[in-house]
């Protein structure tokens, strides 16, 4: 399902009413029907709410707002509508959908002051559902102290709030807020997931989000440049695996990392690559660390060695004297930040013609500025697993500056240096040299804790090794997509078995250890495909 920004969604309507004759009314009513089924269905339950508060304004957002009111009075629901500008000043549509409303017997209230919806608030009832219909995806900063007042006070006193298209207060295309925004616990987003979402302010404000199926031309809604990850889409790629294989049949990888203190890091990222699914893995670290890394290492399966350096190896096997015997190799869990860490990173990306994952202090040790042609002349795959901050620093530019505009920054490092970027967050983003970029949006609180980061390398790094190049001393794929369907399917993995951390954990009992517990869990989840998780984002 592809991502839209504003201009991009008014031509698919534009278009819808031009060659379709689908118009703007139809989209209208067909908002009203499916978001009111949604909230029936999903959220109602009996007894649980008296009457559900619709806040409407002045434009499209408000006839939106008013066709769920009637649909959800035509349930049988009682339903007060606040309006939140005068009449007068509505729109055409606003005004139409006002009448609707009226004659269906929604409760129709002019707002008058603050004090009016306070007291609503305050002594009508015990939990209030709140439908937010005052601002849509055109909205520009900066808020009204009006509207400020008005937000505040729906946030304050809702117990669950649903927001039609876009949460009030946010910029439909770079999720921005000035002074407050609604804090939905659902987005309705009405035909296609808008960019404001996943961006700045706009994903901590969201909530769970639903695209309603608003009847618009399917051609008008096919896959662009920009996509939003689903589990559908990545369990295409798992594929079955032949009751005749052995353990060279799945690749074997290398996991490069570990050094005083951080050797967990290497082992879990070890542990993760045979969790899903490689038929062999090694794991080395620096000769003084290895006693450390054995010592937190879990499994019997992980082969070990070292990483060389000067000083001789004292019988410990070398494993990186043969770099070719690896189908992927994945360096920088609790590597550490050294000269040497730098020296090993090169050398791999210089002589070894496979993926590689670059991940953690591989990142930091190795720069745009200094390192660009070295990314940009090999001809495997490149995989760099940066968060915002290690980012930033990596391509040199401020955080706040990618924080603002990160799809345009991954667009553009990943063209400059040829290599897939994964760029970690609430909502992770995925860009790839064919152009596209894939956004994951799965936001989970118990993730942010040391060790997610290390995982999700050995995840991509597992998934990795399982693929076949075309040549395997070039490291050339001539299907590069079989490389992205991997890498997308190591993100909805690792996102997947966070989920199911969190439901049996908590979310602050969790570490990045519990990860690996439910890795089976989100391989499971895929194989299933069923029709609940087949439309998990439309309604």
């Amino acid at each position: 399902m592809k991502i839209v920004d504003l201009s991009e969604m008014k031509q698919i309507e534009e278009k819808a009413d031009k060659d379709y004759g689908f118009s703007n009314e139809l989209i209208i009513e067909n908002v009203g029907l499916r978001g009111a089924d949604f909230i029936y269905d999903k959220i109602i339950e009996d007894g649980q709410f008296g009457e559900i508060a619709c806040l409407i304004g002045k434009g499209n957002n408000g006839s939106d707002g008013l066709a769920v009111a009637r649909y959800l009075k035509n349930r049988g629901l009682s339903i007060r509508a606040f309006l939140l500008f005068p009449e007068e000043s509505m729109g055409p549509q606003v005004k139409k959908q006002l009448f609707l409303a009226r004659e269906f017997g929604v409760k129709i209230s002019e707002f008058k002051n603050l004090e009016q919806i306070t007291s609503y608030f305050t002594q009508t009832q015990e939990k209030y559902l709140v439908v937010d219909a005052i601002l849509g995806t055109g909205f520009r900063l900066p808020l009204s102290n009006f509207l400020f007042d008005v937000i505040t006070t729906a946030n304050t006193y809702s117990d669950v709030t649903v927001s039609l298209d876009i949460p009030s207060g946010i910029e439909g295309d770079s999720g921005k807020i000035s002074s407050c925004a609604i804090r939905a616990d659902y987005t309705l987003s009405i035909g296609l997931p808008k960019l404001g979402y996943f961006m700045g302010s706009g994903a901590e404000c969201c909530g769970t989000i639903k695209v309603l199926d608003v009847g618009l031309p399917k051609i008008l809604l096919e896959e662009g440049d920009l996509i939003l990850l689903n589990r559908e889409g990545v369990a295409k790629s798992l594929g079955k695996r032949s009751h005749f294989s052995h353990k060279n049949t799945f690749g074997h990888g290398l996991i490069l990392g570990g050094s005083h203190g951080l050797c967990g890091a290497l082992a879990m990222a070890s542990e993760a690559a045979l969790k899903v699914g490689s038929g062999l893995v090694s794991a080395a670290t620096w000769e003084k660390n290895y006693p450390e890394f054995l010592s937190r290492l879990n499994t019997n399966e992980v082969m070990t060695g070292i990483i060389p350096t000067e000083g001789g190896e004292k019988g410990v096997q070398n494993i990186l004297r043969d770099l070719m015997q690896y189908q992927a190799i994945v360096m920088g869990p609790g590597m550490g930040q050294t000269d040497k860490s730098r020296e090993i990173a090169l050398e791999v990306l210089n002589s070894y013609p496979g993926p590689v994952v670059v991940d953690a202090d591989a990142i930091k040790v190795l720069s745009v500025k200094k390192d660009s042609e070295v990314f940009y002349r090999r001809k495997g795959p490149t995989v760099l697993t940066p968060h915002i901050g290690e980012f930033a620093n990596f391509v040199g530019e401020k955080k706040s500056n990618v924080l603002e505009k990160p799809v345009a920054y991954l667009k553009r490092f990943v063209d400059q240096l040829n290599c897939c970027i994964i760029l970690k967050g609430y909502a992770t983003y995925l860009g790839f040299p064919n152009g596209k970029t894939v956004v994951n949006y799965l936001p989970n609180a118990g993730m942010a804790t040391a060790g997610t980061g290390d995982i999700l390398a050995g995840i991509l790094g597992g998934i990795l090794a399982q693929l076949k190049p075309q040549n395997v001393k070039s490291g050339l794929f001539l299907d590069k997509n079989k490389v992205y369907d991997a890498l997308s399917l190591g993100v909805m993995i690792h996102s997947l078995a966070g989920k199911k951390s969190l439901e049996k954990e908590g979310s602050r009992s969790m570490v990045a250890s519990t990860l690996l517990k439910y890795l089976p869990d989100a391989f499971l989840e895929l194989d299933e495909e069923n029709d609940d998780w087949r439309n998990d984002w439309i309604v």
